[in-house]
């Protein structure tokens, strides 16, 4: 990739205030491994939501931050275990603590450095794998000032060890890749059913702002989006078992209606393994088999290599 294709996508990347105290790191929401991180400023800290893939734009992140406010980054909040949103943590420690749920952290011990080796064109810099200081199980409160955030376990959806930083007092979601904004969901490392469940307890919370992990800030209407999507993909994947066919001639032929146009359209293959998975009684979360559907969505994508950004 060209450093002038890299260029025009940093520069969309900006600091989008909230309320007082609260900024997304929003990036562009195309192509894969680009994500976007919270920024909550407190009158002594400052905490991190995520923390982006690489080290150059988490070296931009850093500058962001510091030119938002002068008290340091001491906790970094990580919502699950995929690299695009925390390899940029070691930039940050070992100052900063680093959050994460205990499933993601077992799930990055396992996976290590890996999208290098999906992706070895991107110039992802001195970058680590996420090691987390502090886990918990199903909640944690963290408190920034008097601003709760209340970090809270959902899953297996999105994947095995997700994680949402919700703030009670003005509604605002930092939904990870729960929900995915004008761009394609992807649940292959965790559940299809694990997912729509998840998404009506969110949904539940009547969040008034909602932060996805990758594309614009939306309100509430992204949750209903992300699960109509996937309540397609379950119903697809129940007709393609019943007809006897594999996950990527369902994918080749099927008709997404109002999604047919969403970026990274091929994850639909991966997640119809994920459904066909989940529909055999396969355990949520349970790892599948990543180069054959790797290999799918390259068929998917019309035979070229998936499009990372990063």
């Amino acid at each position: 990739m060209s450093h002038a294709t890299h260029d025009l996508i940093q520069d969309t990347a900006r600091l989008v205030e909230i309320e007082d105290g609260v900024h997304v790191y929003l990036q562009s929401h195309s192509g894969w491994c680009v994500s976007n991180a919270g920024v909550l400023t407190g009158r002594r800290s400052t905490t991190l939501i995520d923390c982006t893939a690489t080290e150059r734009r988490a070296r931009d992140l850093k500058a962001a931050v510091a030119a938002l406010t002068p008290h340091p980054v001491t906790r970094v909040v990580v919502t699950h275990h995929h690299g695009d949103h925390h390899y940029g943590a070691s930039l940050f420690t070992p100052q900063a603590t680093v959050i994460a749920h205990e499933g993601a952290r077992a799930a990055n011990l396992i996976d290590g450095l890996n999208l290098p080796l999906i992706w070895p064109e991107v110039q992802w810099g001195a970058v680590q794998p996420m090691e987390p200081d502090l886990t918990f199980g199903d909640r944690l409160t963290l408190h920034l000032d008097d601003r709760r955030v209340e970090l809270i376990h959902h899953g297996p959806a999105h994947t095995t060890g997700d994680l949402v930083a919700w703030l009670p007092d003005s509604r605002v979601l930092f939904a990870g890749d729960l929900t995915f904004s004008e761009t394609t969901p992807f649940v292959m490392m965790g559940s299809v059913t694990g997912c729509i469940d998840t998404l009506e307890q969110l949904a539940a919370l009547d969040p008034a702002v909602v932060v996805s992990g990758h594309g614009p800030v939306q309100d509430a209407s992204v949750i209903g989006t992300n699960l109509r999507y996937l309540r397609r993909v379950l119903q697809l994947a129940r007709q393609g078992r019943a007809a006897g066919l594999t996950p990527l001639q369902v994918a080749m032929d099927a008709d997404l209606g109002e999604f047919a146009e969403l970026p990274e359209s091929e994850r639909l293959v991966a997640n119809l393994h994920r459904a066909y998975h989940d529909l055999s009684g396969g355990r949520p979360g349970e790892r599948l088999a990543i180069p054959p559907v790797l290999a799918d969505m390259i068929t998917c994508n019309g035979g070229a290599p998936l499009r990372c950004l990063a």
